[in-house]
Protein backbone atom coordinates (compact mmCIF):
# COMPACT_ATOMS: atom_id res chain seq x y z
CA UNK A 1 0.00 0.00 0.00
CA UNK A 2 1.37 3.39 -1.17
CA UNK A 3 0.14 7.01 -0.01
CA UNK A 4 -0.08 8.98 -3.35
CA UNK A 5 -0.20 12.73 -2.97
CA UNK A 6 -3.29 14.61 -5.53
CA UNK A 7 -1.51 16.90 -8.15
CA UNK A 8 -4.53 19.12 -8.54
CA UNK A 9 -3.00 20.96 -11.26
CA UNK A 10 -2.71 17.34 -13.59
CA UNK A 11 -6.44 16.50 -13.05
CA UNK A 12 -7.77 15.65 -16.38
CA UNK A 13 -8.94 12.48 -18.32
CA UNK A 14 -5.44 10.77 -18.57
CA UNK A 15 -4.58 11.97 -15.13
CA UNK A 16 -7.82 10.90 -13.40
CA UNK A 17 -6.97 6.97 -15.33
CA UNK A 18 -4.06 7.10 -13.52
CA UNK A 19 -5.42 7.53 -10.02
CA UNK A 20 -8.17 5.21 -10.95
CA UNK A 21 -5.36 2.77 -11.19
CA UNK A 22 -3.45 3.36 -8.44
CA UNK A 23 -7.11 3.05 -6.25
CA UNK A 24 -7.76 -0.37 -7.72
CA UNK A 25 -4.11 -1.77 -6.74
CA UNK A 26 -4.86 -0.95 -3.38
CA UNK A 27 -3.28 2.76 -3.23
CA UNK A 28 -4.66 5.64 -0.87
CA UNK A 29 -4.61 9.28 -2.42
CA UNK A 30 -4.17 11.96 -0.23
CA UNK A 31 -4.96 15.75 -0.53
CA UNK A 32 -3.58 18.07 1.95
CA UNK A 33 -6.06 21.06 1.20
CA UNK A 34 -9.49 20.15 1.01
CA UNK A 35 -11.36 23.00 -1.28
CA UNK A 36 -14.74 21.26 -0.20
CA UNK A 37 -14.02 21.43 3.40
CA UNK A 38 -17.04 22.92 5.40
CA UNK A 39 -15.84 26.52 5.89
CA UNK A 40 -14.50 27.53 9.84
CA UNK A 41 -18.08 28.41 11.12
CA UNK A 42 -19.81 25.24 9.97
CA UNK A 43 -16.62 23.06 10.66
CA UNK A 44 -17.38 24.58 14.16
CA UNK A 45 -20.90 24.03 14.39
CA UNK A 46 -20.74 20.45 13.58
CA UNK A 47 -17.85 19.68 15.96
CA UNK A 48 -20.46 21.10 18.38
CA UNK A 49 -23.04 17.95 17.63
CA UNK A 50 -24.25 15.55 19.97
CA UNK A 51 -25.24 12.00 18.20
CA UNK A 52 -28.07 10.17 19.21
CA UNK A 53 -27.54 7.86 21.72
CA UNK A 54 -30.07 5.18 19.57
CA UNK A 55 -28.12 2.16 18.65
CA UNK A 56 -29.48 1.96 15.65
CA UNK A 57 -27.32 5.10 14.26
CA UNK A 58 -23.34 4.71 13.94
CA UNK A 59 -22.81 8.40 12.47
CA UNK A 60 -24.66 10.96 11.54
CA UNK A 61 -25.40 10.34 7.59
CA UNK A 62 -26.82 12.30 4.88
CA UNK A 63 -28.77 10.47 2.54
CA UNK A 64 -28.67 12.36 -0.58
CA UNK A 65 -31.35 9.45 -2.57
CA UNK A 66 -34.24 10.80 0.12
CA UNK A 67 -32.28 14.03 1.08
CA UNK A 68 -32.37 13.11 4.79
CA UNK A 69 -30.14 13.37 7.69
CA UNK A 70 -30.48 10.81 10.72
CA UNK A 71 -28.56 10.21 13.83
CA UNK A 72 -28.66 13.75 14.93
CA UNK A 73 -29.82 14.37 18.86
CA UNK A 74 -32.27 16.69 18.28
CA UNK A 75 -33.61 15.82 14.94
CA UNK A 76 -36.08 18.71 15.42
CA UNK A 77 -34.08 21.47 16.52
CA UNK A 78 -32.45 24.37 14.44
CA UNK A 79 -29.18 23.03 14.99
CA UNK A 80 -30.27 19.98 12.86
CA UNK A 81 -31.36 21.70 9.76
CA UNK A 82 -27.40 23.73 9.85
CA UNK A 83 -25.93 19.78 10.00
CA UNK A 84 -28.47 19.02 7.33
CA UNK A 85 -27.43 21.67 5.26
CA UNK A 86 -23.75 21.34 5.81
CA UNK A 87 -23.78 17.70 5.16
CA UNK A 88 -25.47 18.28 1.87
CA UNK A 89 -22.93 20.87 0.85
CA UNK A 90 -19.95 18.56 1.84
CA UNK A 91 -21.61 15.52 -0.26
CA UNK A 92 -22.17 18.20 -3.25
CA UNK A 93 -18.55 19.37 -2.98
CA UNK A 94 -16.81 16.24 -2.42
CA UNK A 95 -18.47 14.33 -5.47
CA UNK A 96 -17.87 17.34 -8.01
CA UNK A 97 -14.27 16.88 -6.64
CA UNK A 98 -14.30 12.83 -7.12
CA UNK A 99 -15.86 13.50 -10.65
CA UNK A 100 -13.11 16.01 -11.97
CA UNK A 101 -10.41 13.80 -10.51
CA UNK A 102 -11.89 9.91 -11.51
CA UNK A 103 -14.11 10.76 -14.82
CA UNK A 104 -14.09 6.69 -16.11
CA UNK A 105 -15.95 6.33 -12.71
CA UNK A 106 -18.31 8.88 -12.26
CA UNK A 107 -20.72 8.26 -15.21
CA UNK A 108 -20.98 4.78 -13.86
CA UNK A 109 -21.13 4.73 -10.14
CA UNK A 110 -24.05 5.09 -7.02
CA UNK A 111 -23.61 7.63 -4.91
CA UNK A 112 -24.38 6.36 -1.13
CA UNK A 113 -24.45 8.25 1.99
CA UNK A 114 -22.07 10.96 3.41
CA UNK A 115 -21.29 10.85 7.02
CA UNK A 116 -20.26 12.76 10.21
CA UNK A 117 -18.10 11.07 12.51
CA UNK A 118 -18.15 12.99 15.73
CA UNK A 119 -16.70 10.92 18.23
CA UNK A 120 -13.43 9.60 18.96
CA UNK A 121 -12.45 6.51 17.65
CA UNK A 122 -9.97 5.06 20.30
CA UNK A 123 -11.63 3.00 22.98
CA UNK A 124 -15.43 4.15 21.63
CA UNK A 125 -18.00 1.66 23.54
CA UNK A 126 -19.28 -0.12 20.89
CA UNK A 127 -19.82 -4.18 19.81
CA UNK A 128 -17.01 -5.56 17.92
CA UNK A 129 -18.54 -5.88 14.62
CA UNK A 130 -19.69 -2.12 14.70
CA UNK A 131 -16.10 -0.28 15.96
CA UNK A 132 -13.82 1.30 13.79
CA UNK A 133 -10.48 0.95 15.75
CA UNK A 134 -10.30 -2.81 14.88
CA UNK A 135 -8.98 -4.25 11.80
CA UNK A 136 -11.34 -4.44 9.15
CA UNK A 137 -12.55 -4.25 5.23
CA UNK A 138 -15.91 -2.56 4.75
CA UNK A 139 -19.35 -4.51 3.99
CA UNK A 140 -22.63 -2.86 4.41
CA UNK A 141 -25.17 -5.10 6.10
CA UNK A 142 -28.11 -3.71 4.15
CA UNK A 143 -27.01 -2.27 1.08
CA UNK A 144 -25.33 -5.11 -0.56
CA UNK A 145 -22.76 -3.51 -3.85
CA UNK A 146 -22.83 -6.66 -5.62
CA UNK A 147 -19.41 -7.39 -6.82
CA UNK A 148 -19.09 -3.27 -6.91
CA UNK A 149 -16.62 -1.27 -4.64
CA UNK A 150 -16.70 0.75 -1.86
CA UNK A 151 -15.20 3.79 -2.66
CA UNK A 152 -14.58 6.32 0.12
CA UNK A 153 -13.44 10.46 0.94
CA UNK A 154 -12.57 10.84 3.84
CA UNK A 155 -11.82 14.56 5.37
CA UNK A 156 -10.60 15.15 9.20
CA UNK A 157 -12.01 18.62 10.34
CA UNK A 158 -10.64 18.37 13.65
CA UNK A 159 -8.44 22.06 14.50
CA UNK A 160 -5.56 20.41 15.72
CA UNK A 161 -5.74 16.59 15.94
CA UNK A 162 -4.94 13.77 13.27
CA UNK A 163 -6.60 11.10 12.69
CA UNK A 164 -4.62 7.82 12.30
CA UNK A 165 -5.23 5.20 10.58
CA UNK A 166 -3.52 0.95 10.42
CA UNK A 167 -3.51 -0.68 7.30
CA UNK A 168 -2.55 -4.62 6.60
CA UNK A 169 -1.27 -6.80 4.47
CA UNK A 170 -2.98 -7.02 0.46
CA UNK A 171 -6.22 -8.37 -0.33
CA UNK A 172 -4.42 -11.34 -1.75
CA UNK A 173 -2.72 -11.97 1.33
CA UNK A 174 -6.03 -11.49 3.44
CA UNK A 175 -7.46 -14.19 1.22
CA UNK A 176 -4.78 -16.70 1.40
CA UNK A 177 -4.80 -16.38 5.11
CA UNK A 178 -8.43 -15.77 6.21
CA UNK A 179 -10.94 -16.46 3.69
CA UNK A 180 -11.78 -19.93 4.18
CA UNK A 181 -12.05 -19.85 7.79
CA UNK A 182 -14.18 -17.26 7.50
CA UNK A 183 -16.63 -18.72 5.38
CA UNK A 184 -15.71 -18.56 1.66
CA UNK A 185 -16.93 -22.31 1.17
CA UNK A 186 -20.01 -22.01 3.24
CA UNK A 187 -21.51 -19.21 1.28
CA UNK A 188 -21.89 -20.85 -2.06
CA UNK A 189 -23.61 -24.03 -0.42
CA UNK A 190 -26.82 -25.36 -0.65
CA UNK A 191 -28.52 -23.48 2.84
CA UNK A 192 -26.93 -19.96 1.89
CA UNK A 193 -27.62 -19.55 -1.56
CA UNK A 194 -31.74 -20.94 -0.85
CA UNK A 195 -31.53 -18.16 1.82
CA UNK A 196 -30.42 -15.71 -1.24
CA UNK A 197 -33.19 -16.73 -3.10
CA UNK A 198 -35.66 -16.30 -0.46
CA UNK A 199 -34.89 -12.91 -0.07
CA UNK A 200 -34.14 -11.67 -3.50
CA UNK A 201 -37.82 -12.84 -3.59
CA UNK A 202 -38.48 -11.13 -0.82
CA UNK A 203 -36.67 -8.05 -2.05
CA UNK A 204 -38.61 -8.10 -5.47
CA UNK A 205 -41.97 -8.12 -3.41
CA UNK A 206 -40.77 -4.52 -1.98
CA UNK A 207 -40.10 -5.70 1.55
CA UNK A 208 -37.28 -4.54 3.37
CA UNK A 209 -34.77 -7.16 2.86
CA UNK A 210 -31.29 -7.01 1.10
CA UNK A 211 -30.66 -8.98 -2.29
CA UNK A 212 -27.59 -10.28 -1.25
CA UNK A 213 -25.67 -11.87 -3.89
CA UNK A 214 -22.62 -14.75 -2.88
CA UNK A 215 -20.32 -12.04 -2.85
CA UNK A 216 -21.61 -9.75 -0.31
CA UNK A 217 -22.81 -12.18 1.91
CA UNK A 218 -18.80 -13.22 2.24
CA UNK A 219 -18.17 -10.22 3.01
CA UNK A 220 -20.29 -9.14 5.79
CA UNK A 221 -18.88 -12.57 7.28
CA UNK A 222 -15.18 -11.48 6.20
CA UNK A 223 -16.06 -7.88 7.50
CA UNK A 224 -16.77 -9.66 11.22
CA UNK A 225 -14.15 -12.44 11.07
CA UNK A 226 -11.20 -10.07 10.84
CA UNK A 227 -13.01 -7.79 13.51
CA UNK A 228 -13.37 -10.59 15.85
CA UNK A 229 -9.73 -12.56 14.97
CA UNK A 230 -7.57 -11.45 17.96
CA UNK A 231 -4.43 -13.11 15.95
CA UNK A 232 -4.85 -10.86 13.16
CA UNK A 233 -5.38 -8.19 15.30
CA UNK A 234 -1.81 -8.13 16.80
CA UNK A 235 0.02 -9.38 13.72
CA UNK A 236 -1.92 -7.50 10.38
CA UNK A 237 -0.72 -3.85 11.77
CA UNK A 238 1.69 -3.42 8.75
CA UNK A 239 1.59 0.47 7.75
CA UNK A 240 0.28 3.55 10.33
CA UNK A 241 -0.47 6.86 7.99
CA UNK A 242 -1.85 10.07 10.10
CA UNK A 243 -4.03 12.22 8.26
CA UNK A 244 -3.63 15.69 9.62
CA UNK A 245 -6.73 18.50 9.71
CA UNK A 246 -8.34 19.83 6.38
CA UNK A 247 -6.88 16.65 4.62
CA UNK A 248 -8.96 14.25 2.68
CA UNK A 249 -7.84 11.02 1.26
CA UNK A 250 -9.68 8.35 -0.80
CA UNK A 251 -9.60 4.81 -1.23
CA UNK A 252 -11.02 1.48 -1.74
CA UNK A 253 -12.02 0.37 1.71
CA UNK A 254 -13.19 -3.02 0.73
CA UNK A 255 -9.93 -4.27 0.00
CA UNK A 256 -7.52 -1.87 2.54
CA UNK A 257 -8.40 -3.69 5.82
CA UNK A 258 -7.69 -0.76 7.96
CA UNK A 259 -8.49 0.57 11.16
CA UNK A 260 -8.68 4.08 13.14
CA UNK A 261 -6.48 3.96 15.75
CA UNK A 262 -7.48 7.64 17.01
CA UNK A 263 -9.35 10.20 16.08
CA UNK A 264 -12.44 12.61 15.62
CA UNK A 265 -14.61 14.66 13.54
CA UNK A 266 -14.00 13.31 9.65
CA UNK A 267 -17.04 13.48 7.74
CA UNK A 268 -16.75 10.87 4.40
CA UNK A 269 -18.58 10.32 1.32
CA UNK A 270 -19.10 7.15 -0.21
CA UNK A 271 -19.93 5.83 -3.67
CA UNK A 272 -19.77 2.29 -5.24
CA UNK A 273 -18.42 1.68 -8.53
CA UNK A 274 -19.16 -1.50 -10.28
CA UNK A 275 -17.22 -4.07 -11.83
CA UNK A 276 -17.77 -2.77 -15.21
CA UNK A 277 -16.10 0.64 -14.03
CA UNK A 278 -13.04 -0.56 -13.26
CA UNK A 279 -9.81 0.05 -14.98
CA UNK A 280 -8.65 -3.42 -13.79
CA UNK A 281 -11.55 -5.53 -12.66
CA UNK A 282 -9.18 -8.85 -12.12
CA UNK A 283 -7.44 -6.42 -9.39
CA UNK A 284 -11.14 -6.00 -7.81
CA UNK A 285 -12.13 -8.19 -4.39
CA UNK A 286 -15.11 -9.73 -5.98
CA UNK A 287 -12.52 -10.99 -9.10
CA UNK A 288 -10.24 -12.57 -6.74
CA UNK A 289 -12.68 -14.17 -4.58
CA UNK A 290 -13.99 -15.70 -7.97
CA UNK A 291 -10.90 -16.67 -8.20
CA UNK A 292 -9.98 -18.57 -4.88
CA UNK A 293 -13.40 -19.94 -5.10
CA UNK A 294 -13.62 -20.82 -8.98
CA UNK A 295 -16.77 -20.12 -8.75
CA UNK A 296 -18.77 -17.08 -9.73
CA UNK A 297 -19.49 -14.70 -6.88
CA UNK A 298 -21.89 -12.19 -8.51
CA UNK A 299 -23.80 -12.08 -11.45
CA UNK A 300 -22.94 -8.50 -12.24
Amino acid sequence: MQVVQIDEEAMGEEYGREMCRSLEQGNILVLHNSPFAPPPEDAELLRSQKQSASSAFKNIAYKPHINKTTGISDEKGMDAEAVHRILSAYSEGALKFLEALLPAYSTLWKVDYATFRPVEEQGRDLPINRRNDLMHVDAFPTRPTHGGRILRLFTNIHPDKPRVWVTSWPFEELIKRYAQDAGLDEVLKMPASLRRSAAGFAHKLGLKVPDNTAYDDFMLRFHQYLKANQSFQNEGKVDQTAFPPNCSWITFTDSIAHAVCSGQYALEQTCIVPRRAMLQPDMAPVAKLEKAAGRRLSAV
